[in-house]
């Protein structure tokens, strides 16, 4: 990203920014967003909106490539087998529009950032991480997520064991400023958060198989 578009992006940024409650964000998102959201993502979505909600709030934050990156991408995992799918875009342009967000400008950073890093050595993301040192980072979630899921990208990282992995992850945190203790606790809660989904989703899928069996009895 250009110098030029990151301060044009953070003037815009800081033009839009209003003090929204959670509670005002909660009923622009429901105005804009006016469907039954199916009981396994309402917590996922509550909790995106208020975090979203703020970090409006602070001053210091800056819609960065990596915090974009860590929006699209931990929604899209999180988001899996949501029905109808299709309800999908407005879902995530409704987050982000009711806390003062750009949702276009945000995908369009984040898609730009992985093409960046698509297809490259751990070494190779390893050290355009780094280069992102010289960036004032505001600490988040959505960023420590957003640089776990680029390393976690690269096309050797499977080939590493988990102490390897870990190591890289947080000589990147550390690098960049950012509290590792942190990181490795957002970092450990996303991993839990998306495996008790997929647990969640077979109890459904067993439940529904065995309510149809009943059905046709």
């Amino acid at each position: 990203m250009s110098q030029h578009t990151l301060w044009l992006l953070r003037f815009t940024y800081k033009k839009l920014k209003e003090k929204l409650t959670v509670s005002d964000s909660k009923k622009l998102f429901h105005e804009q967003f006016p469907y039954v959201i199916p009981g396994l993502y309402k917590r996922i979505v509550d909790e995106m909106l208020v975090e979203l909600n703020l970090l409006n709030h602070q001053n210091e934050f800056m819609q960065d490539d990596l915090f974009c990156v860590g929006l699209t991408e931990t929604f899209k995992e999180l988001t899996k087998g949501y029905k109808p799918e299709e309800h999908l875009v407005l879902l995530f342009e409704s987050l982000c529009n009711s806390s003062n967000f750009e949702p276009s400008k945000i995908k369009e950073i984040s898609n730009k950032t992985l093409k960046i890093y698509k297809d490259k050595s751990l070494k190779e993301v390893y050290n355009l991480l780094n280069e992102e040192s010289t960036s004032n980072l505001y600490s988040s979630r959505i960023l420590n997520l957003g640089i776990y899921l680029i390393i976690s990208n690269a096309k050797d990282f499977n080939d590493i064991n988990d102490s390897e992995r870990n190591k890289v992850i947080n000589d990147v945190i550390n690098n960049l400023n950012l509290s590792v203790n942190k990181a490795e606790k957002d970092i450990g809660i996303y991993k839990s958060s998306i495996t008790k989904m997929e647990q969640a989703k077979e109890l459904l899928k067993e439940a529904k198989l065995q309510n149809n069996k009943k059905d046709k009895k």
